[in-house]
């Protein structure tokens, strides 16, 4: 028994790996069972009037998983996602080794798509079903007999035992109208509950997707409650985003945003964890320590070669890498142990042995130390310089470590104090002074945990890491172009004055991964990559406009008001008027590369011929300016504004 389990322990860390940045990546199983019945089937009117198609939740529930596995298939070329179908007329249940299955049969419950890597042509069949094309409508056939989720569950149970056996992250996201599928019958019920069970002591987590109908709330107090457990039992003191007892949302009525609901919330419930440390000891004192689990939840994504790939032959085939050491004057293959390590000091090479170099970068076992503790007004603002660290408690080293946790972070979060500790976050890691500040639990609009309650360190920068800034005398703007400037911030504040981070995905790496999806699933290339953080200019222009111009008046103003009267000279300072006409002057002379249009129409005309081209820069500003004067529109500013002014009014009509 005790090789068993020394052997199940060799296999789990061959799983889990270490990425580019030396934090320890778990791969994550995802199976995805998705019910088909009368009502899930139903197409829902969209309320979007942009929008007009209808759309089922059922298709929804297939096009969030065929969106998450075009992310997951490069981003994570490791994990495995699979589609479990059940309450189908059909049944359809495969595995490499059907011997090993016996005589078991899953009536009603039909895998589309077996728990594994997703390759590009399952891709492919996914989108064909998820669009109505293929053999959709008889996969998508709902079945009249009653389904068994005990049966459901048993089967999703074989699936992971046989495909993801290893696999520290194994997740059932269920998506379902029928929140009571039993009824009454407690036999049913209480096997559900039994093969729930036995998910969770296999270390599955159930996420729940409800989807309410239109003349129904969704309620899992009926049934889902009682199979849905809160966290996984092979890390249950992990911090869960999204705790299986909170009220997910649920659309009625509207199947274009039910698919942008289910695909977020599936989205943000498929992250997998980035452990930096486990089982920390956490010293409050002499003799005094807790065990806790220190987890990375902000890190910059960036492209990533996962393999080379070797074009030159019929079919692409995965280069597998040999590195060499070859000596520079015979070209003979330097062996392992023939390389030292030497450091130059004072014009001679110092050798050192792996065991001397291990001992130099050593300075002491992993630990978080508290050192002391000061108030939260003496951390600067400017002392973040590095990403934090989220820790939270664990048990499994020293018993009751959750309490002095929580005791620890509630004192802390009343006397808005912080602990400065000194951190050495792995073997052989340089150690760390950082200030540990508690954070409180943090839900979104609809009661969905979005941060959990902890404690987060932040690295403080040495002396050298600081540099001074240089000496400026800053003028304080007058009272009036303050007040206004606040009303033009005022109208460009956030929607409920919160910036979500996840909304504005890195356009780079988005557009490098929707290249590599287009190669991979033969699609057609993309002509420009989307990029969600540019400014919404119109937005901006409707909301705050005024307010800019009104502001730029006022800075006139004061500028005549505070400009000092200089040396007399004899130039004189030309005010806007007098640019104006002068302006209107040269554009009434005739040039040779200057064709100014009499009449208005015509004026129009050469505008919008202009702009249909994308060529309005090669118009001059004078006639620029008569186009906006002529409409009503400010012809204030530079060319650039000018010309963007004339593309809104285009655009508007």
């Amino acid at each position: 028994m005790a090789d068993d389990y020394a052997n199940r322990d060799e296999q789990i860390e061959e799983e889990e790996e270490i990425d580019e940045t030396g934090y320890k990546s778990v791969k994550d199983a995802v199976l995805f069972a998705i019910e088909i019945s009368d009502s899930m089937l139903r197409p829902r009117p969209s309320s979007d009037p942009k929008k007009p198609t209808e759309e089922s939740p059922a298709t929804a529930a297939l096009k969030s998983a065929y969106h998450l596995m075009q992310q997951r298939i490069i981003s994570n070329p490791h994990d495995m996602i699979g589609i479990l179908l059940y309450g189908t007329q059909a049944s359809k249940f495969y595995d490499e080794d059907e011997s090993s299955r016996g005589d078991l049969s899953y009536p009603n419950c039909y895998l589309l798509t077996d728990l594994d890597v997703p390759s590009a042509q399952e891709v492919k069949e996914l989108r064909a079903l998820a669009h109505g094309e293929g053999e959709a409508q008889d996969v998508l056939a709902a079945s009249k007999e009653r389904v068994s989720m005990a049966n459901v569950l048993f089967c999703a149970n074989q699936i992971f035992t046989s495909k993801a056996p290893n696999f520290l992250s194994r997740r059932l996201f269920i998506v379902t109208d029928n929140d009571d599928p039993h009824g009454d019958n407690k036999s049913l019920r209480s096997a559900a509950t039994v093969r729930a069970k036995d998910l969770y002591d296999l270390g599955v987590v159930i996420e729940l997707f409800p989807i309410s109908q239109a003349d129904h709330e969704f309620d899992s107090a009926k049934f889902y409650d009682d199979i849905i457990y809160k966290a996984s039992p092979s890390d249950p003191d992990a911090p869960a985003y999204l705790s299986a007892d909170a009220k997910a949302p649920t659309t009625t009525g509207d199947g274009i945003s039910l698919l942008n609901t289910l695909l977020s919330s599936i989205t943000s419930r498929s992250v997998p964890r980035r452990a930096h440390f486990s089982n920390m000891p956490l010293e409050l004192g002499p003799d005094l320590k807790i065990s806790v689990t220190g987890y990375l939840l902000f890190k910059r994504q960036a492209p990533a070669r996962n393999s080379f790939i070797w074009l030159g032959g019929e079919n692409p085939q995965i280069v597998k890498g040999v590195t060499t050491q070859i000596a520079d004057d015979t070209a003979r293959t330097v062996e392992k142990s023939e390389i030292k390590k030497a450091y130059k000091f004072g014009g001679d090479q110092i050798s050192f042995t792996h065991d001397e170099l291990k001992a130099l970068r050593r300075f002491g076992d992993p630990v978080i130390r508290i050192i002391g503790f000061k108030p939260l007004s003496a951390l600067p603002f400017w002392a973040n310089v590095k990403h934090p660290f989220f820790i939270y408690p664990s048990d499994d080293d020293f018993v009751g470590s959750t309490r002095v946790f929580s005791a620890l972070q509630q004192t802390l979060l009343k006397s808005r104090k912080a602990a400065l500790v000194w951190l050495i976050a792995r073997k052989n890691a340089g150690p760390i002074l950082g200030t540990m500040v508690a954070g409180e639990e943090k839900l979104d609009e609809h009661g969905i945990q979005r941060v959990p309650p902890g404690m987060w360190i932040i690295p403080l920068p040495f002396a050298d890491d600081v540099r001074q800034n240089p000496e400026t005398t800053l003028n304080v703007a007058p009272e009036p172009l303050i007040d206004q400037m606040r009303c033009v911030v005022q109208q460009l504040q956030l929607p409920k004055a919160v910036y979500d981070p996840l909304k504005y995905p890195n356009p780079s790496l988005q557009w490098h991964y929707r290249i590599l999806q287009a190669l991979a699933l033969d699609e057609d290339l993309p002509e420009k990559p989307e990029d969600k953080t540019l400014p919404r200019y119109r937005q901006i222009h409707k909301r705050a406009g005024d307010y800019v111009l009104s502001w730029a008046d006022e800075l006139e103003a004061q500028y005549v008001k505070t400009a000092a009267p200089g040396p007399k000279s004899t130039l004189v300072k030309r005010s806007a008027k007098d640019r104006a006409s002068e302006a209107e002057d040269a554009a009434s002379k005739p040039h040779k590369k200057v064709k100014v249009e009499t009449d208005e129409q015509g004026m129009d005309d050469v505008v919008r011929a202009h702009y249909q081209k994308g060529s309005l820069s090669k118009l001059t500003v004078p006639v620029i300016k008569d186009f906006l004067t002529a409409h009503g529109r400010s012809a204030a500013g530079k060319k650039a504004d000018l010309v963007e002014r004339v593309e809104e009014y285009f655009d508007q009509k």
